[in-house]
């Protein structure tokens, strides 16, 4: 048994939301996403990858699903090209103090009114609307391209976001997703998997929710809504997932370590099945 590893991750668990937000959005203790602490990198990963794989940003409608509330991502895309970007994040409320250092950069996209700094509609939509309801609804327009970065492993129901992300992709869209598969106790990259899930959900889960879900899973499941599916291994970590391989679940376990060490991959999937 790991105590410190507990006694941490009870902590976060029982945290109200309020508090993580602010320890987030300062860097203390939480660390935010990439998004977040470095925009342009971030951007020139994404186009990267893109590029790999013969895909253009240049006048397509893009989606960046769990922004962060920080508008920087979405301001560079429309500078990189895009035509329009639709940021979304349920749980995320705009940054205003991150957000009001860009007015000077991105005038052209962002505007200050009296309630704080605000998009321009004509070039960036923002939405914390529940992605399930609007692809039920029909209350988004299709888009061409969807991004995101460490937010699938966050989501509680991956398979129905999926789903609907699917929905909201135009026939010849694309999505490009990055997942990490780590605890993010990074220290213990793999603690997670060696509690049940009733001990995880009531005691441990972090208020940020961390799905558990491995590589296998995600394979299937973007597998079942998508006529293209590639998903690469960007990193693994055989060192540390051997000093605890004997202590995790066998429901997390494929036997192979190669798979079952695996802590970062890419998503790029194209044809949404409709």
């Amino acid at each position: 048994m790991n105590l410190q590893y507990i006694l941490s991750r009870f902590a976060r668990h029982s945290m109200p939301d309020s508090a993580a937000r602010f320890l987030l959005r300062r860097g203390w203790i939480i660390r935010p996403g990439m998004e977040t602490r470095y925009p342009e990198q971030a951007l020139q990963r994404y186009l990267q990858r893109l590029g790999e794989q013969q895909v253009s940003v240049a006048g397509k409608r893009v989606l960046v699903f769990g922004y962060g509330g920080n508008f920087a991502l979405g301001c560079g895309l429309l500078r990189a090209g895009a035509g329009h970007v639709v940021l979304s994040d349920k749980f995320a409320p705009p940054d205003e103090e991150n957000n009001r250092k860009l007015l000077p950069d991105y005038a052209d996209y962002l505007i200050d009114t009296p309630a704080g700094i605000r998009t321009r509609p004509e070039y960036l939509t923002l939405s914390d609307d529940d992605i399930v309801e609007m692809a039920d609804l029909g209350s988004l327009q299709p888009v061409d391209l969807v991004l995101s970065n460490s937010v699938y492993e966050h989501l509680s129901d991956v398979d129905q976001i999926t789903k609907a992300l699917a929905r909201l992709t135009k026939s010849a869209g694309v999505q490009l997703h990055f997942v990490d598969l780590r605890d993010h106790y990074f220290k213990f990259p793999f603690e997670m998997l060696t509690y049940s899930e009733k001990t995880w959900r009531n005691w441990l889960n972090p208020t940020s929710n961390l799905n558990r879900n491995r590589l296998l899973d995600y394979q299937k499941i973007f597998e079942r809504y998508f006529n293209q599916v590639d998903i690469s291994v960007l990193e693994r970590d055989l060192e540390s997932y051997h000093k605890v391989e004997h202590r995790i679940r066998s429901e997390f376990l494929t036997g192979n370590p190669e798979i079952d060490s695996v802590t970062l991959i890419q998503v790029f999937v194209a044809n949404p099945i409709q």
